[in-house]
């Protein structure tokens, strides 16, 4: 983009990114910030603002379809972050429940672990005998 806007600078000065459409042109003037433009009168204006007010209505649509969305999203982020909310205080809960367990029948659980541990392994290995015969 850089380079079209360059080849446009040396031949139409120093306006060349004010040039829109053909029949509009640059006059060099003495100060260095001011532009003059030449409107070529061949040109249909209506037409112009015809296209223009396509574009906006266009433009307009997609601001639109964006600022849904957002909305949308926006919904969406909510439902989640109450669903987080309240899964953390199930698992917050579910944690003081099983450490008030823990804490009422002792410490038995890691010997139940343990034996359960132990039968599966003999099943298993029981089992692979078997399978041998």
């Amino acid at each position: 983009m850089s380079s079209n806007s360059h080849r446009g600078a040396s031949f139409y000065g120093d306006a060349a990114p004010y040039r829109s459409r053909e029949g509009l042109s640059t006059r060099p003037t003495a100060a260095s910030d001011e532009i003059q433009l030449h409107i070529d009168p061949g040109i249909d204006f209506d037409d112009e603002i015809t296209g223009l007010r396509g574009q906006v209505r266009k433009l307009k649509n997609v601001a639109e379809e964006i600022g849904s969305e957002v909305k949308y999203q926006r919904d969406f982020l909510e439902q989640v972050q109450m669903t987080m909310i309240k899964a953390q205080a199930g698992v917050k809960n579910n944690l003081r429940r099983l450490n008030k367990s823990i804490i009422q029948n002792g410490s038995n659980h890691i010997v139940h672990v343990i034996v359960f541990a132990l039968v599966c392994v003999f099943i298993v290995y029981f089992w692979s005998k078997m399978s041998r015969k």
